[in-house]
């Protein structure tokens, strides 16, 4: 899974921030990294440097193999606020996604079940 991270002119990329977003990214998203070929960040400040409210943007596109991209986007007071809340979102929409396609119905029958496994 790539990861590609990019900030307009009023965010400051340091590299603090991007170890901090790939270390976020590759451990909550890790269950899903035989689906997403790449992941881009687009990080923003919507007020141009003007201080408060939620004006710091994060925008998280997955690309999973052979499909439409999903976009979530999680705004807060700091970079690192709205980018967490984006990767939690992610991880969300990615559970909904492809969490459920491994749930098969028809799972092992309690009839079925050894007696000595059942009882211990």
């Amino acid at each position: 899974m790539q990861i590609q991270i990019n900030t307009d002119k009023n965010v400051a990329s340091t590299e603090g921030l991007g170890q901090y977003l790939e270390t976020e990214l590759e451990s909550t998203l890790s269950r899903f990294s035989d689906q997403i070929t790449r992941v881009e960040v687009h990080m923003s400040d919507e007020s141009a440097g003007k201080t408060g409210g939620e004006d710091k943007r994060c925008m998280l596109e997955a690309r999973p193999a052979g499909q439409q991209p999903v976009v979530v986007t999680h705004h807060a007071a700091s970079v690192h606020e709205a980018c967490s809340g984006a990767v939690h979102k992610m991880a969300a929409l990615l559970e909904t996604k492809y969490g459920r396609s491994d749930h098969r119905k028809g799972g092992e029958s309690i009839r079925r079940m050894d007696v000595q496994k059942g009882l211990s």
